[in-house]
């Protein structure tokens, strides 16, 4: 049972029985200087929070949440509030009026946001893929310019407080407190039948503009969720600069069939008299962003890949080839805040005009992004170096899930696997050892088609030399419609339902069956690996759960002591924040 099992403002107003202590408002007027104020402070004034139904006994009730003897903590309350506004999405259009955008305009109000979202200094960006990269450049830039950034970003990983950042730091877990209780009771208070609690990534936003507003951020670097018409981040509507970066076939249920659809509904950002930017595009998307730029009278421009000798022997934070695509538009909407918000002058002279500022080159190069184009080695055997020879585990993390995004992953995960490679060999002395073994850890969302993924990802991959000798189908261990909880092993493995991950392996074979240079010939029915040794494993295999995976992998990379191996995990942010979580414990 979740802490919020029911609207969460009628099961108060209709269960008296449960209403708890109204919080005060520990940011009254006088108080509205937040970011002046020392975190102890914050938590000082901080009265006792409301009480969760499930933390109270039920008359009745054996087992579960409420009649556990440890109460949630503060931390796990909020997290159960927050699962309570989760819902599954529905494409918001005319005929249900964007999903009742207009809400949001409402719940500002409530707020006390509907004036002062307006002082927020916006930079606003949507696309299918390169979205959250293009605004970690972006924010990168401008706080190495020396300016205070917020920057919400979705979806998170491991902690939902990664969607919130400070000048480039997680907000800490006291912070989000306070802004969470401050924002919830009020809109628990107002709300009603007619007006009901905003969804799931419409608090989210919501709770996004309350941080940035009250810690007074220079600029809020707002990443599009889903789409952008319709966003809730869209309630924003004086931007000083939007921009759209590469487009592509992706949550095609909700956003259209075409790209033309998609387009459309990215464009839904444009602002009259908002200056907008977006990079090179097929053309039916092409098409489209024009034709809407061109009716709200703004100027679209085209930002070109950033020119990598510009970066003074530098590289960019964040790897892989088309990240120079995202960061030729993040450089494009950062010149353009700094004119427009009169900070130009300060940064660009005579000399940079050709060139790169050097705070834009020391931005680029420290931009950080958890699950995109990421190495990561496997810390169990930085304690257990013994067990290892030469070789060891590396998993290359990246979050692709469109097809043009799997592309993209496949040659980064070629080049960085070469790279890395090297780098051992000439630590070690060994410049002609290349004993690699490379495996693909792989799920995706039920929602997408696994053909589209998997068939140029695969081409990709063997015209670049990659020889996958392990493919590997899992499912994720996140729970869809709880935050921060993750579905436990079951006792029986064999109880777990596996029929998508089957499904997916299945794809996997006709694809490669045709393909060149793979190392998966032999595809002979569904493997049990928890059960069978290595020798015996086929070359494509569905564990039933992830640990059961990651404890084969260690098992395979000290049975093969000389031999390094590398494991690409893709298809799912939320696989790879399950695996970093994992990993990491």
């Amino acid at each position: 049972m979740s802490a919020c099992p029911f609207k969460p403002v009628n099961w108060i107003r209709r269960t008296e029985r449960f209403r708890g202590p109204p919080r005060v408002n520990p940011y009254s007027p006088h108080l509205h200087n937040l970011s002046r104020l020392r975190i102890q402070n914050i938590l000082h004034l901080k009265p006792q929070r409301a009480i969760s139904p499930t933390l109270l006994p039920l008359e009745g009730m054996v087992g579960g949440e409420a009649g556990s003897s440890e109460p949630l903590t503060e931390y796990e309350e909020a997290l159960n509030c927050l699962s309570s506004l989760i819902t599954r999405r529905t494409r918001a259009d005319g005929a249900n009026k964007g999903d009742n955008f207009d809400l949001l305009f409402d719940y500002l109000k409530i707020l006390e946001l509907d004036e002062s979202i307006s002082d927020l200094k916006v930079i606003h960006v949507a696309g299918t893929k390169g979205k959250g990269s293009t605004c970690a450049f972006t924010e990168s830039i401008l706080r190495s310019c020396g300016f205070r950034t917020g920057l919400f970003t979705s979806p998170h990983l491991i902690d939902v407080r990664e969607r919130f950042r400070l000048d480039g730091m997680d907000i800490s877990e006291e912070k989000f407190l306070a802004y969470f209780w401050w924002c919830w009771n009020r809109l628990q208070e107002k709300t009603d039948d007619n007006m009901p609690m905003p969804n799931y990534f419409r608090f989210l936003s919501l709770l996004a503009f309350k941080i940035f507003v009250a810690e007074q951020v220079h600029v809020a670097i707002l990443e599009v969720g889903l789409g952008g018409k319709f966003d809730a981040t869209n309630v924003v509507q004086t931007p000083i600069v939007c921009g759209v970066s590469s487009l592509g076939y992706d949550h095609m249920e909700i956003l259209g069939n075409t790209l033309g659809e998609i387009a459309g509904e990215k464009a839904g950002i444009f602002k009259q008299g908002v200056p907008a930017y977006t990079v090179r595009q097929p053309e039916e998307a092409m098409s489209v962003l024009k034709a809407k730029a061109s009716l709200l009278r703004i100027s679209l421009e085209i930002a070109l890949p950033l020119d990598r000798g510009l970066l003074n022997g530098q590289k960019l934070g964040l790897d892989g080839e088309h990240q120079y695509i995202n960061a030729g538009l993040a450089i494009a909407m950062c010149r353009t805040w700094l004119q427009k918000t009169g900070h130009a002058d300060g940064i660009f002279s005579e000399t940079t005009k050709s060139n790169l500022p050097e705070q834009f080159i020391r931005g680029l190069a420290s931009a950080s992004l958890q699950g995109r184009a990421q190495i990561v080695p496997d810390p169990y055997f930085s304690v257990q170096s013994s067990n290892v020879g030469s070789g060891g585990l590396v998993f290359y993390l990246d979050g692709a899930h469109s097809p043009e995004s799997m592309v993209e992953c496949a040659r980064w995960f070629s080049h960085a696997g070469k790279e890395n490679a090297r780098h051992v060999n000439h630590l070690e002395e060994q410049p002609n050892n290349d004993c690699r073994a490379q495996i693909l850890l792989f799920n995706c969302m039920t929602v997408r088609d696994p053909e589209m993924l998997l068939q140029p990802f695969i081409i990709t991959c063997s015209d670049h030399g990659v020889r996958f000798q392990r493919a590997i189908f899992v499912p994720n261990q996140s729970v869809f419609d709880k935050v921060g909880s993750y579905s436990a092993p079951q006792s029986d493995p064999r109880q777990v339902d596996l029929s998508w991950q089957l499904n997916i392996q299945r794809v996997w074979r006709n694809i490669i069956s045709g393909s060149r240079g793979l190392d998966d010939d032999t595809v002979n029915g569904m493997v049990e690996p928890f059960e069978k040794s290595e020798q015996t494993m086929e070359n494509s295999a569905v564990f039933p759960t992830l640990p059961l995976a990651i404890k084969w992998l260690r098992e395979y990379a000290k049975q093969n002591q000389s031999t390094r191996v590398q494991v690409l995990v893709t298809g799912s942010l939320h696989l790879i924040g399950d695996l970093l979580r994992l990993i990491k414990a």
